[in-house]
């Protein structure tokens, strides 16, 4: 699919809705009390800095004329206080706000980490990871000031205007209108480069989400890059997603810087025409010094407000991408859940059934048509076949992991869509292609799918796939530090590893897709003992390309043609002559 390539942007199906921040209220409202104290105290700091203007046109209208200088002394000693305690209240409200903003991350991140386990396989097909990563960190950090710091400001800047409105009207009612004649200016420039602002933002969003999945694939395949020497090749192309990048921010950051010289511009006038209606046209001692001195302060704090404002709507703008995005990943349909009244498997038996299964990957496009066979408790079956028949889609439809188009799938008579993922996959133990290794030690990896499990449990699961001779050899054995996706460790090693993950949590149902492809004919020899004691009283299915590996199988289907071709034990299939017999034979010659 286009979305999965790194250099494709991912567009918007529809423009900002509002209601994407009427949600994320759902984050502001946990900590409405501490905002509520933090506006308060920013409500405080707002009155006792605005005291100021009041106390410098008494001192010159009055103070300094009568030459008072105790007053005077007073006077500034208010000024000092005020100034002194608006500092100490901001700081206070900066700690709060601070607070709430980490933990407003903290519930995001939570957030989208839970429902990300729970989105089905097609949502990381389609998606390259790095696209996935920045969602969860890069954006959530943008979005979480925003919907703290941001929501505070925004209501505090308003109230600042309007206590300074007071403050002025206060002063001089007429010089009041003088000072507000430029706001229908500012909103007219605030429109007219809005829409483009957005878009501009939404692209920086899309250049970055680029660069960052090319980057995280080449990390992890920075061994296949050196191997077919990729580096310069790759490096060019990093080179033009980082100058796509640069190119959107710096467009970006030209509507963003558009704002705030307008706003100060407009500021600089209201405050000639001031000075303009205070000293030309009013009448000769209808303005005093102090009256003018007072209003220009006001003034200037009052297009303040109006800048900061400015700067938060320019800094909502630049984040609503980000909390659309969010929104996008958190609205992401988890298909394969559970249906309600759906029940747990106590106990299983093992019986596992096809009956009339289709299912593809992509609409109009079948990977397996009308499929029907029966399992019986304890048989062993092996699917063969050529490369993308789909015997690997037959086991993770077993484990659903993708839900049927049509027909069902049943374990013990009971269809499994009825059943809960938990205790469908609780009984059972899968092993696929990808032998996924996790950072930590090579015991928690073992333990990974079963965390009550004792020590002498683990080594006895490793014992009986003979993965505790190299694990001892190791620096410091069962303990040693692994890296994720065990890049220290062999791929024969990583199938070990987990093949005794899998063992451990002894499953009713077991799964083994490739699970020797990495293991040497010696070590294959060995591990085989330990697999023929594991599929002793388990359901097994059993994904091989070495043949060899799958003779002594119940059961052996040959996977094609969007169906099974042939069924039946390795004698019968062999004195067939079909599809299965060719292949064994070409593998043996």
């Amino acid at each position: 699919m286009a979305r999965n390539k790194y250099d494709v942007d991912e567009q918007l199906e529809a423009p900002f809705d509002f209601n994407h921040l009427k949600r994320s209220f759902v984050y502001i409202k946990k900590y409405r009390k501490r905002m509520a104290a933090a506006l308060f105290i920013s409500i405080a700091a707002a009155v006792v800095g605005l005291v100021g203007p009041l106390v410098t046109q008494h001192a010159l209208d009055v103070t300094i004329p009568d030459k008072n200088i105790k007053e005077l002394i007073l006077l500034s000693l208010l000024l000092l206080g005020c100034s002194l305690t608006a500092t100490v209240l901001g700081n206070i409200r900066g700690r709060i706000m601070t607070v709430v903003g980490q933990n407003i991350i903290f519930d995001i991140r939570e957030d989208l980490f839970a429902h990300l386990q729970k989105l089905p396989f097609t949502y990381y097909d389609d998606r390259p990871h790095g696209k996935i990563l920045i969602r969860v960190i890069n954006y959530v950090n943008s979005v979480s000031d925003m919907l703290s710091n941001g929501m505070i400001n925004f209501i505090m800047e308003i109230l600042n205007m309007v206590f300074i409105l007071i403050f002025m009207l206060i002063v001089d009612v007429r010089l009041t209108l003088v000072a507000m004649s430029g706001l229908p200016l500012f909103i007219l420039v605030m429109f007219a480069i809005k829409k483009q602002q957005r878009r501009a933002w939404q692209d920086v969003s899309n250049k970055s989400s680029n660069m960052n999945a090319y980057l995280q694939e080449n990390i992890v395949g920075a061994r296949i890059t050196q191997v077919f020497t990729r580096e310069e090749k790759n490096a060019g192309i990093y080179d033009q997603l980082n100058s796509k990048y640069r190119k959107s921010w710096m467009r970006a950051v030209k509507f963003s810087n558009l704002v705030w010289p307008a706003t100060d511009n407009i500021s600089t006038l209201v405050r000639a025409a001031l000075f303009a209606a205070g000293l030309l046209i009013m009448d000769p001692g209808e303005v005093s010094l102090g009256v003018l001195a007072a209003m220009t302060g006001y003034a200037a704090r009052f297009w303040q407000p109006i800048m900061n404002l400015s700067n938060i709507v320019n800094n909502f703008i630049n984040n609503i991408a980000y909390l659309e995005r969010i929104f996008e990943t958190l609205d992401e349909p988890v298909t394969i859940t559970d249906k309600e009244g759906a029940e747990d498997i106590e106990d299983l038996s093992g019986q596992v059934s096809f009956n009339d299964v289709t299912f593809g990957y992509e609409e109009g496009s079948s990977v397996i048509e009308h499929v029907s066979f029966d399992v019986r408790p304890g048989e062993s079956v092996a699917l063969v076949g050529p490369t993308c028949a789909g015997k690997s889609t037959i086991v993770s439809l077993i484990s659903r992991f993708y839900d049927i188009n049509q027909g069902s799938i049943t374990f013990d008579g009971v269809d499994i869509s009825d059943v809960t993922l938990r205790s469908l996959r609780s009984h059972m133990g899968i092993m696929l292609q990808d032998s996924f290794i996790f950072s930590g030690t090579i015991m928690d990896n073992i333990r990974y799918g079963r965390l009550d499990a004792k020590d002498e449990e683990i080594i006895r699961a490793a014992e009986t796939v003979c993965a505790d001779s190299f694990i001892r050899e190791m620096s410091d054995g069962y303990e040693t530090e692994v890296n994720e996706r065990g890049s220290k460790l062999s791929g024969g090693e990583k199938q070990l590893i987990s093949f005794a993950r899998t063992l451990l949590s002894d499953p009713k149902i077991l799964v083994l897709d490739e699970a020797t492809s990495s293991i040497d004919a010696k070590t294959e020899a060995l591990l085989q003992k330990g697999i023929n004691e594991l599929l002793k009283g388990r359901t097994s299915f059993i994904i091989a390309h070495r043949l060899s590996t799958i003779r002594n199988c119940d059961r052996i289907m040959y996977i094609d043609e969007k169906g099974i071709l042939e069924s039946g034990s390795h004698e019968e299939l062999m004195a067939k002559k079909g599809a299965y017999y060719q292949l064994y034979t070409s593998q043996s010659a």
